[in-house]
Parts: C-alpha cells; structure tokens; sequence
C-alpha cells in the first residue's frame, strides 16, 4: 500500500522494495541494518505496521509503527501549523498630496485597521501634473502618517519616488 501526504510517497509493509533495510523498532531503538524479510517479520510478531521513514538514504529508513496512528498525527500537526499560521496580505491606501482632513483622518483608520489585524500596508501618493514640483507636501503628509500610526506600525523603509508615485510601506508593530 502507498499512500502520499502533501506529495510525500510513504512505503508500508510490502511495498518496500528494498532487499536490506536500516530498522527502527516500536520503542525507538535501532536494530541495525537487516534484511526486508526479517523486518516485515518483527514487525508483524509486534502487530503493527513497517514504514518507509527515509526513502532515499541507501539502506532505507524503516520503523516499526502503527501507521494509522502516525498518519492521523501527522495531519494533527499539519492543522495545528495551519490554524497557528498567519497569511500576511499587503493593502494598498491611494491618495493625492490634496487631500482633505476628513478624507485623511478615513484613510488614517483604514490604515490603523490594517496594521492592528497584522497585514501590511502600502500607501501610495499620487502626484498629477503641475503637483510633481511639490512633492515635499506629499513627504510632509506621509510623515504625518508614520507620526499617527506611531503606537500600530512603523515604516518600513523611507517613501521612495516611483515616476509619479510616492510610495511607502508600513509594517505591524
């Protein structure tokens, strides 16, 4: 029987193909190189079943287990690392260097919110026409940013000029 977990090939019992394998008993102690035949048979005297732990080491690796169990323990750990895991998004705010207070202070808490859940955060000024020989006023209203999300976030690296973009981003605290 084969079976395969997250493109991972598991040899058990008679689908081994090797003649000498390295043995692993059920406590854990190593029994020492043997052949295939005498570990299939130790492992049916103790109920359970012969695994193929390291395929690709020359002999392979093989254990003495029950496979059923190892199996569920296995994809135990795998829904544990995926609840314990966060997936890290990048948002991205857009505004001009003529922004309004009000329109500021919404983008500000869109911000906070972004960073207070963990994502990071892009912001983006944008600059048109005859607003490219000021742009000093768009590096005044990212400083004002990185001053009010001081307690959530902190840049992660100084606004960079992308053509007509003022771009910088901000990481969680």
């Amino acid at each position: 029987m084969i079976h395969t977990t997250k493109n991972l090939r598991i040899n058990i019992n008679t689908r081994i193909r090797a003649s000498q394998v390295r043995l692993i008993d059920e406590n854990g102690k190593q029994v020492g190189v043997v052949p295939l035949s005498r570990a299939l048979d130790a492992a049916r005297g103790a109920q359970l079943d012969l695994v193929e732990v390291a395929a690709t080491v020359k002999p392979p690796v093989c254990k003495i287990m029950d496979y059923s169990k190892y199996k569920y323990e296995q994809e135990k750990k795998e829904r544990d690392a995926k609840r314990k895991s966060h997936i890290v998004h990048l948002k991205e705010i857009k505004m001009s260097p003529k922004i309004a207070e009000h329109d500021y202070q919404t983008k500000l808490a869109h911000l906070r919110r972004f960073l207070e859940r963990k994502d990071r955060a892009k912001v983006t000024m944008f600059f048109r026409g005859r607003e490219m020989a000021h742009v000093d006023i768009g590096r005044g209203i990212l400083d004002r940013l990185v001053k009010d999300l001081a307690d959530v976030g902190e840049p992660e690296s100084v606004p960079k000029m992308e053509g007509k973009l003022l771009i910088m981003k901000l990481l969680p605290k």
